[in-house]
């Protein structure tokens, strides 16, 4: 195990749970600033005004989520050229292969455009890199592999930015290459003979948060206008987009929110891949209420535990077959893969924590963790990252072997550190020391020789150690204020549940007030059941769960308590009722 971080000023101390043995900190609690004028129509109910206001949303218009709404593809300045080069291929019938990435976002972009050129008679594949043994993106080995097949065109999908090397091998080769992507550029661009991103220097396209399933979404349906094939085969493939769009956290942004509530609407209406009903039946929820939430905590796991333990084809697979037969036989796989991801992550976390332990217990947490253990799993570094940045509030980079003298990392951010930056000027300043690397604001990955390990330590850290101002070291919860006793009702959990798809930067209302417990117990293994009572209130007792936070049973006592929580609908045994989701309990 290897814990390599200089311990350094930070805002607040790592206090020790010794019944758990887990750090645990003490979280800053804000409510959300109003900063827009009220445009707002005079029916909407007070808590939604004030949910909306506090996102920026002012008037009418920014609550229409219609297709019509849409940013039109016209607008996407490279899509033309891509187009170009599809129909070039079409024409001649040349052997197409996409070339996808092993999360949620690439799974769904491949089964978006595979569907889209095979209804166009296209002869086309698909190969997605299995990451233990190739790693991410468009490499020259993977351009090896799939020269096998003999293609005239690679079509990357959610990924191929930064290939510059892969491209190169393909050009050798006689092999073209179409660039799909959303994450950023390097300060050079492959030479491909077409690459589709919002967030190219030289595009203005207005929303540059699409995911790549977005972007793959924009590219067919440019396609389909230009063969004038009917836009409704095109938008029916929505259930695909919101999918990737919310497993891949990227910022829920006007247009994406419309790509989601279009989505969601079309799998509630049963007018989807087969494949997504089937997950969700395995994660026993129902497709017929399915909000934004379900797909990023029922469906995408599942989904993307193909991609971290085993090879994402299976993924895609689900997602490609029109048979509800074959979806539901594929997505109990999927459902039994993910099992097993969570018992490896359990262990990896465990191990993970106790390295944090390792740290001086009297000491602040330093700004950055590097946490690195001989036995952990590639496929699940991601998850555990985010769990440990979750607990200490720090930026944190896992490792884990990979072939030869290799380490594969994954980092995830905290707010106010842009992660794939912060690598950058690493990368820029220690030349050598990263081999790859790649992300958005809060989430990367990268490779690095395993004897760099402690070089690049050092060097993250002083990198990191420049942006502490200007992170959140505290965990900040920024809350919607409070709910008043008549607002805790099932129409209220109701109205906030259905209103809009909430997501990444565009985040689900919260609540937070004084509580006292009437009565506690532990349900499943980790999760906390309450009955709760808001303070000096008469009101009758509001259930309550808070996931993950058991140990706290022996805190909750007759005092108040502070919740943050969210208000939501529990559906059991067919009855539905609101229920406080508990993020926080401050105890006194």
């Amino acid at each position: 195990s290897f814990l390599l971080a200089q311990i350094r000023s930070a805002a607040d101390l790592a206090a020790h749970d010794s019944a758990t043995g887990a750090p645990t900190m003490s979280r800053r609690i804000e409510r959300r600033g109003i900063s827009v004028a009220d445009r707002l129509p005079r029916e909407i109910p007070a808590v939604l005004r004030r949910v909306l206001l506090a996102r920026g949303i002012a008037d009418a218009d920014q609550l229409e989520h219609r297709l019509g709404s849409l940013i039109g593809v016209g607008r996407l300045a490279s899509l033309p050229a891509a187009v170009d080069v599809l129909l070039r291929h079409l024409d001649n019938g040349n052997r197409i292969t996409v070339v996808g990435d092993f999360d949620a976002d690439g799974a769904t972009s491949t089964a978006l455009v595979l569907r889209v050129l095979r209804l166009l008679g296209a002869d086309v594949g698909y190969l997605v890199p299995n990451r233990f043994e190739f790693g991410y993106g468009l490499t020259p080995a993977i351009v090896d592999l799939a020269a096998n097949d003999c293609p005239r065109l690679l079509v990357t999908v959610d990924n191929g930015i930064s290939s510059i090397e892969g491209v190169e091998r393909a050009n050798a080769l006689g092999i073209e290459v179409l660039i799909t992507d959303h994450h950023l550029p390097g300060e050079a661009l492959p030479a491909a003979e077409a690459i589709v991103n919002p967030n190219l220097a030289e595009d203005d396209f207005p929303s540059k948060s699409l995911a790549g399933v977005g972007v793959a979404f924009y590219l067919v349906a440019a396609l389909a206008r230009r063969v004038g094939l009917d836009s409704a085969t095109i938008t029916g493939l929505l259930d695909l987009v919101a999918l990737g769009t919310v497993a891949d956290v990227v910022p829920l942004d006007r247009n994406n929110r419309i790509l989601v509530s279009e989505g969601l609407r079309r799998i509630r209406a049963g007018r989807c891949v087969p494949g997504i009903p089937a997950l969700m039946n395995e994660a026993e929820r129902d497709w017929r209420s399915i909000v934004a939430t379900d797909l990023g905590f029922a469906v995408a796991p599942r989904l993307n535990a193909a991609g971290r333990l085993e090879d994402m084809s299976l993924g895609i697979e689900c997602l490609l077959t029109d048979e509800p037969a074959a979806a539901a036989e594929m997505a109990a796989q999927l459902s039994a893969l993910n099992a097993q991801r969570r018992e490896i992550e359990g262990e990896m976390q465990k191990e993970a924590m106790r390295i944090v332990e390792n740290l001086r217990l009297d000491a602040q947490l330093p700004s950055c963790l590097c946490l690195y253990d001989e036995s952990w799993h590639q496929g699940v570094v991601g998850l555990v990252a985010a769990r440990i940045k979750e607990q200490t509030h720090r930026p944190v980079f896992a490792f884990a072997r990979g072939d030869a003298d290799m380490l594969k990392g994954s980092a995830r951010s905290v707010t106010g550190l842009h992660i794939r930056d912060a690598l950058d000027n690493v990368a820029v300043r220690h030349r050598g020391l990263v081999e790859k690397f790649g992300g958005h604001a809060m989430a990367a990955g990268l490779s690095l020789k395993a004897s760099k390990l402690g070089e690049f330590s050092t060097a993250i850290d002083a990198e990191v150690s420049q942006w502490t101002p200007h992170m959140d070291l505290h965990g900040t919860l920024l809350t919607d204020g409070e709910l008043s006793g008549s607002e805790h009702t099932l129409e209220t959990a109701q109205l906030l549940r259905d209103c809009l798809p909430w997501g990444q930067q565009f985040p689900a209302p919260s609540f937070d007030g004084e509580f006292v417990v009437e009565d506690a117990r532990i349900v499943g293994a980790r999760h906390l059941k309450l009955k709760v009572r808001r303070d000096g209130a008469t009101q009758p007792l509001l259930d309550a769960i808070a996931f993950n936070q058991a140990d706290l049973i022996a805190a909750v006592g007759t005092a108040p308590v502070h919740l943050v929580y969210r208000l939501e609908v529990n559906e059991f045994r067919g009855r539905r009722s609101p229920q406080l989701v508990v993020e926080y309990i401050g105890t006194n």
